[in-house]
């Protein structure tokens, strides 16, 4: 289970504390969670024919999508910037999130048997694969963000904290 499901999974208990950043996955293991999880959905995705399992993956994709690309452009990214990683590569990060919307909105939209929409999964999880290597590779965001020397654990509790709230959010509305 990658840690974000893992994370998720902890029953809360009424009354008790909120675990301190020190015992939550910090903000690259939280952000490497989820993009292991997409990316097991993605290629679930590509191993079915079942429409109505296209389409419940499609919706989980793009959910997850949705949260983990805002919790990263409100908490993570302005960090990083704020550490002084260079414009170039997050403004490219911002660009690659903004094209993902577009598709997600495109898929959101549709449903199997539509022209392209399994194509336009396909597209998005291959735009993904290529932002998460940017994201993961030796001199990519992450490894800037380790060096900036960055309080990781601080922003994993505040980027868990707002995926929950977000995901909370995304609930009421389907």
């Amino acid at each position: 289970m990658p840690p974000s499901a893992q994370t998720q999974a902890r029953p809360k208990s009424a009354g008790k504390k909120a675990p301190s950043p020190a015992s939550m996955p910090d903000a690259i293991a939280l952000l490497k969670g989820d993009h292991d999880e997409v990316e097991a959905w993605f290629d679930d995705f590509e191993d079915t024919n079942n429409a109505s399992r296209k389409r419940k993956l499609a919706i989980q994709i793009c959910t997850a999508l949705r949260v983990h690309t805002q919790i990263e452009e409100e908490i993570f990214y302005p960090a990083c910037r704020e550490a002084g990683l260079e414009e170039d590569m997050m403004d490219e990060a911002d660009v690659e999130h903004d094209s993902a919307r577009r598709l997600i909105a495109e898929i959101e939209a549709g449903g199997p048997g539509d022209d392209h929409w399994d194509a336009k999964v396909t597209v998005l999880g291959e735009m993904i694969k290529h932002h998460v290597k940017e994201e993961e590779q030796r001199d990519g965001i992450f490894a800037k963000a380790k060096k900036a020397n960055l309080d990781l654990k601080q922003i994993g509790a505040e980027l868990k904290a707002r995926k929950e709230e977000l995901m909370q959010q995304m609930k009421r509305k389907n």
